[in-house]
């Protein structure tokens, strides 16, 4: 008996955790819909702004701290408006920091 619980816990377990990701999911689209319903936003400017909406909480990954540097260095660079091997002197030197 104590074999054919084990599978049926774990299958349970494995749904239970499907359900949320859903209902996380549900929520982001109906909160989305609203923000658009409220905008009055219509056709392709509708599915734009669900696209980008949907889009921006799927970002719940954190960046490492390596990325965050990348990221601003990079930016850093890019207003400097440095291009060949300055850029990548610079970038070099602003990543060992």
């Amino acid at each position: 008996m104590t074999i054919v619980r084990i599978p049926l816990l774990a299958l349970a377990l494995l749904f239970s955790v499907q359900g949320f990701a859903a209902t996380a999911q549900q929520d982001k689209m109906k909160t989305c819909n609203a923000d658009a319903t409220a905008k009055a936003l219509k056709g392709d400017e509708r599915k734009a702004f669900m696209s980008t909406c949907l889009k921006a909480g799927s970002d719940t990954k954190a960046m490492t701290p390596q990325q965050e540097k990348m990221k601003t260095c990079n930016a850093a660079a890019t207003t400097k408006e440095l291009k060949g091997d300055e850029r990548k002197a610079f970038m070099s030197n602003c990543l060992k920091k």
